[in-house]
Protein backbone atom coordinates (compact mmCIF):
# COMPACT_ATOMS: atom_id res chain seq x y z
CA UNK A 1 0.00 0.00 0.00
CA UNK A 2 1.15 3.49 -0.95
CA UNK A 3 1.83 6.62 1.17
CA UNK A 4 1.95 8.76 -0.83
CA UNK A 5 -2.05 9.80 -0.67
CA UNK A 6 -1.09 11.28 3.03
CA UNK A 7 1.65 13.51 1.69
CA UNK A 8 -0.63 14.70 -0.79
CA UNK A 9 -3.09 18.35 -0.64
CA UNK A 10 -5.90 18.49 -3.20
CA UNK A 11 -3.94 21.03 -5.49
CA UNK A 12 -0.99 18.42 -5.52
CA UNK A 13 -3.24 15.97 -6.61
CA UNK A 14 -4.67 17.69 -9.27
CA UNK A 15 -1.10 18.56 -10.83
CA UNK A 16 -0.04 14.82 -10.36
CA UNK A 17 -3.18 13.59 -12.17
CA UNK A 18 -2.75 16.88 -15.25
CA UNK A 19 1.18 16.28 -15.44
CA UNK A 20 0.68 13.33 -17.86
CA UNK A 21 -1.86 11.07 -19.46
CA UNK A 22 -3.31 8.55 -17.02
CA UNK A 23 -5.54 5.61 -17.07
CA UNK A 24 -8.74 6.67 -15.70
CA UNK A 25 -11.41 4.21 -15.13
CA UNK A 26 -14.75 6.32 -15.15
CA UNK A 27 -17.69 4.82 -12.97
CA UNK A 28 -21.22 6.23 -14.39
CA UNK A 29 -20.18 7.55 -18.01
CA UNK A 30 -22.98 7.44 -20.12
CA UNK A 31 -23.00 6.75 -23.70
CA UNK A 32 -25.18 9.85 -24.32
CA UNK A 33 -23.28 12.67 -25.84
CA UNK A 34 -25.09 15.51 -24.23
CA UNK A 35 -24.16 14.46 -20.61
CA UNK A 36 -21.07 15.89 -18.70
CA UNK A 37 -19.54 12.29 -18.28
CA UNK A 38 -19.47 11.67 -22.06
CA UNK A 39 -18.03 15.07 -22.55
CA UNK A 40 -15.29 15.36 -19.87
CA UNK A 41 -14.10 11.54 -20.60
CA UNK A 42 -13.87 12.21 -24.64
CA UNK A 43 -12.02 15.75 -23.89
CA UNK A 44 -9.56 13.44 -21.80
CA UNK A 45 -9.49 10.46 -24.15
CA UNK A 46 -8.60 13.19 -27.07
CA UNK A 47 -6.14 14.68 -24.68
CA UNK A 48 -4.11 11.50 -24.39
CA UNK A 49 -5.42 9.70 -21.87
CA UNK A 50 -6.92 6.28 -21.44
CA UNK A 51 -10.15 5.80 -20.38
CA UNK A 52 -12.05 2.95 -19.23
CA UNK A 53 -15.90 3.17 -19.06
CA UNK A 54 -17.36 1.38 -15.86
CA UNK A 55 -21.24 1.50 -16.25
CA UNK A 56 -23.78 -2.02 -16.18
CA UNK A 57 -26.11 -0.30 -18.72
CA UNK A 58 -23.32 -0.54 -21.66
CA UNK A 59 -21.20 -2.86 -23.63
CA UNK A 60 -19.43 0.18 -25.00
CA UNK A 61 -18.96 3.84 -24.89
CA UNK A 62 -17.16 6.01 -26.78
CA UNK A 63 -16.43 3.26 -29.07
CA UNK A 64 -14.33 1.65 -25.68
CA UNK A 65 -15.34 -2.01 -23.86
CA UNK A 66 -17.37 -0.61 -20.91
CA UNK A 67 -17.38 -2.77 -17.93
CA UNK A 68 -20.15 -3.53 -15.57
CA UNK A 69 -18.64 -2.68 -12.38
CA UNK A 70 -15.08 -1.54 -11.21
CA UNK A 71 -14.53 -4.96 -10.32
CA UNK A 72 -15.24 -6.33 -13.52
CA UNK A 73 -11.95 -3.77 -14.51
CA UNK A 74 -8.52 -5.56 -15.54
CA UNK A 75 -5.42 -4.74 -15.27
CA UNK A 76 -4.14 -1.50 -13.11
CA UNK A 77 -5.94 2.44 -13.27
CA UNK A 78 -3.95 5.05 -11.88
CA UNK A 79 -7.62 7.20 -10.89
CA UNK A 80 -10.99 6.40 -10.33
CA UNK A 81 -13.51 8.96 -11.66
CA UNK A 82 -16.54 9.09 -10.13
CA UNK A 83 -19.58 10.35 -11.95
CA UNK A 84 -22.24 9.28 -9.90
CA UNK A 85 -24.98 10.44 -7.14
CA UNK A 86 -23.31 10.81 -3.71
CA UNK A 87 -25.44 7.91 -2.35
CA UNK A 88 -23.73 5.97 -4.78
CA UNK A 89 -19.73 6.85 -4.14
CA UNK A 90 -19.51 4.58 -0.86
CA UNK A 91 -20.00 1.55 -2.90
CA UNK A 92 -17.82 2.81 -5.63
CA UNK A 93 -14.72 3.74 -3.13
CA UNK A 94 -15.00 0.18 -1.38
CA UNK A 95 -14.61 -1.39 -4.77
CA UNK A 96 -12.20 1.00 -6.16
CA UNK A 97 -9.88 0.10 -2.73
CA UNK A 98 -9.51 -2.86 -4.06
CA UNK A 99 -7.82 -1.92 -7.25
CA UNK A 100 -6.01 0.39 -5.63
CA UNK A 101 -5.60 3.42 -7.65
CA UNK A 102 -3.44 6.30 -6.41
CA UNK A 103 -6.60 8.48 -6.77
CA UNK A 104 -10.12 8.81 -6.45
CA UNK A 105 -11.27 12.01 -7.97
CA UNK A 106 -15.16 12.88 -7.58
CA UNK A 107 -16.69 14.98 -9.81
CA UNK A 108 -18.86 18.42 -9.48
CA UNK A 109 -20.89 18.12 -6.85
CA UNK A 110 -20.05 14.53 -5.84
CA UNK A 111 -18.75 15.29 -2.30
CA UNK A 112 -18.71 12.54 0.32
CA UNK A 113 -16.78 12.87 3.07
CA UNK A 114 -16.91 9.62 4.84
CA UNK A 115 -15.79 7.87 1.53
CA UNK A 116 -13.01 10.43 1.31
CA UNK A 117 -11.49 9.56 4.92
CA UNK A 118 -11.89 5.46 3.65
CA UNK A 119 -10.04 6.05 0.61
CA UNK A 120 -7.30 8.20 2.62
CA UNK A 121 -7.24 5.29 4.84
CA UNK A 122 -6.60 2.87 2.35
CA UNK A 123 -3.48 5.08 1.22
CA UNK A 124 -5.18 6.58 -1.71
CA UNK A 125 -5.67 9.99 -2.60
CA UNK A 126 -8.68 12.44 -3.16
CA UNK A 127 -10.31 14.85 -5.11
CA UNK A 128 -13.90 16.06 -4.44
CA UNK A 129 -16.14 18.21 -6.28
CA UNK A 130 -14.18 19.36 -9.31
CA UNK A 131 -14.32 18.74 -12.68
CA UNK A 132 -11.17 16.84 -14.29
CA UNK A 133 -11.58 18.34 -17.97
CA UNK A 134 -11.59 22.31 -16.54
CA UNK A 135 -9.10 21.35 -14.71
CA UNK A 136 -6.91 20.41 -17.48
CA UNK A 137 -7.97 23.46 -19.27
CA UNK A 138 -7.10 25.71 -16.64
CA UNK A 139 -3.22 24.24 -16.44
CA UNK A 140 -3.27 24.47 -20.45
CA UNK A 141 -4.22 28.09 -20.69
CA UNK A 142 -1.52 29.03 -17.65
Amino acid sequence: MTTIAIAFDEAAWIDWTLDRPRRIAVVGLSNREDRDSYKASLYLHESGYEIVPVNPGYSSVMGLKCYPSLHDVPGAVDIVNLFQRPDRVPASVEAAIVLQPKLIWMQLDIVHKQAADQARKAGIGVVMDRCIKIEHQKKLAN
